[in-house]
């Protein structure tokens, strides 16, 4: 491998890495029932916070609707970590297109 590449390989490892680091450090939003629970996650799949609008859930028979909104804010924000995942670091894999055994 001449250096001239090696050089390039090594300055997208450490673009990669930084990429990765800024992606664990975001924060996304996931919502479900109009807005009634939102949760916030880091980039690394961390719960930070959760909050369920107040009032909105009163009734006995609310629990199980308030569970469905739960886990449908937590899918959306997973959702939106996995998008955003993707659509930056697969911009590395796309560049290694050119090389054989790498890239899709």
């Amino acid at each position: 491998m001449n250096p001239g590449m090696l050089k390039k390989l090594q300055q997208m490892q450490k673009d990669m890495v930084n990429a990765q680091k800024e992606l664990e450090a975001s924060t996304f939003f996931g919502s479900a029932g109009g807005g009634s629970v939102t949760v916030e996650f880091t980039g690394n799949k961390r719960m930070q916070n959760m909050t369920i609008k107040e009032g909105a859930f009163t009734l006995p028979d609310d629990q199980e609707i308030l569970e469905d909104s739960i886990l449908a804010a937590v899918n959306d924000c997973m959702q939106k970590i996995e998008e955003e995942t993707e659509a930056t670091m697969g911009q590395f894999s796309q560049g290694l297109g050119g090389l054989p055994g790498m890239g899709r």
